[in-house]
């Protein structure tokens, strides 16, 4: 039987993507938890998160959850939504310092900025419909272009809609690590993908038939 770990930093509603997973997958052993040796022992691991990325850093560190968590990513399919992408950069403007960055877990080359950051442009947040600024936060349905061909997409079509909330979005520096892109104002990187790693900025369990679909490739997917 597969086991699927959804890691629990006690942040984001960990119990819907379980439930999502339980309807994709009724044969695995679908499990939230917070302890080491369950992420260790699991087959496959999702690293959920919604909040801010300063207190999810801080939740990562303080339940001594990093290593398990780099070592899940280093060897097992991992999947990693909204926050649980952002962290697997280099670094955000979310809460950081004046001037300063918060430090994220680098294992892909890139930032996330926020939405009125990323362009030097001041009309890039300008809806030309209407005139007015993009609503930030980025809330409700948008498409992904998929720029790779990849496993996880496999049943979904090209330009599909998902479901997003957030302020701060990903800019990748690796045009290889890029699975997805979005436009909202600007463009950014919705999906990422490299090895045994794909990590969505979209909420897969909120995003009906192609979001379950892609949650059930995952469960799938042979690396």
């Amino acid at each position: 039987m597969t086991s699927i770990i959804v890691v629990d930093f006690g942040m984001g509603n960990l119990r819907s993507v379980a439930k999502a997973f339980e309807h994709v997958a009724p044969g695995a052993d679908v499990m939230i938890s917070a302890d080491v040796s369950d992420i260790r022992a699991a087959d496959r691991v999702v690293l959920p998160g919604q909040g801010a990325i300063g207190g999810y850093i801080k939740a990562l560190y303080d339940t001594d959850l990093e290593p398990a968590v780099l070592d899940a990513a280093a060897n097992k399919p991992f999947l990693g939504i909204c926050l649980g992408q952002q962290v697997l950069y280099e670094s955000s403007d979310e809460h950081g310092e004046e001037g300063e960055s918060v430090k994220t877990l680098g294992l892909f080359k890139g930032h996330a900025k926020h939405f009125t950051d990323v362009s030097s442009d001041p009309q890039a947040m300008i809806n030309p419909q209407t005139g007015h600024q993009y609503p930030i936060p980025h809330m409700g349905w948008n498409q992904v272009k998929q720029t790779m061909k990849h496993p996880l997409w496999q049943g979904i079509a090209d330009m599909a809609r998902f479901y997003f909330v957030h302020s701060y979005c990903l800019q990748s520096e690796n045009e290889a690590d890029v699975a997805g892109v979005t436009e909202y104002g600007v463009n950014f990187t919705s999906a990422t993908a490299r090895d045994n790693i794909f990590a969505v900025q979209f909420h897969p369990e909120k995003s009906q038939h192609d979001g379950l679909k892609l949650l059930e490739n995952f469960v799938n997917w042979k690396i």
